[in-house]
């Protein structure tokens, strides 16, 4: 079996397999086989839709109430790290940016990857 491990911080996340195999998987456990879509790409949305820039972080925890040192411990980073976030100096990883959108309650940044 032609089978690829991707891990993230040293641990299995997902296994990507080819096509016929992923058939063969669901055909032995007695699934019925996803087709894969054929239909063109959605539209993106409407600007009104866009996410917040991370640059805007600053203010929208400050429109909160919130200190950095308040909301750099509640998503599990250091002060010094998410000011770098605000600045723009570092992009934050998937699972900063759920925490960081969970405590501001930015929807959109939960699904952004």
């Amino acid at each position: 079996m032609d089978l690829q491990i991707i891990t993230r911080d040293g641990e299995p996340e997902y296994a990507v397999l080819p096509w016929a195999q992923y058939q063969s998987l669901l055909k032995a456990a007695g699934l019925s086989s996803p087709q894969p879509s054929q239909s063109p790409p959605a539209s993106p949305a409407p600007a009104v839709d866009a996410l917040p820039a991370f640059e805007q972080l600053r203010s929208l925890r400050e429109a909160k109430g919130l200190a950095v040192e308040t909301l750099a411990r509640t998503v599990g980073i250091s002060p010094s790290y998410l000011g770098l976030i605000e600045s723009g100096e570092r992009e934050p990883d998937a699972a900063i940016r759920r925490s960081l959108a969970w405590e501001l309650g930015v929807a959109g940044w939960r699904d952004a990857s």
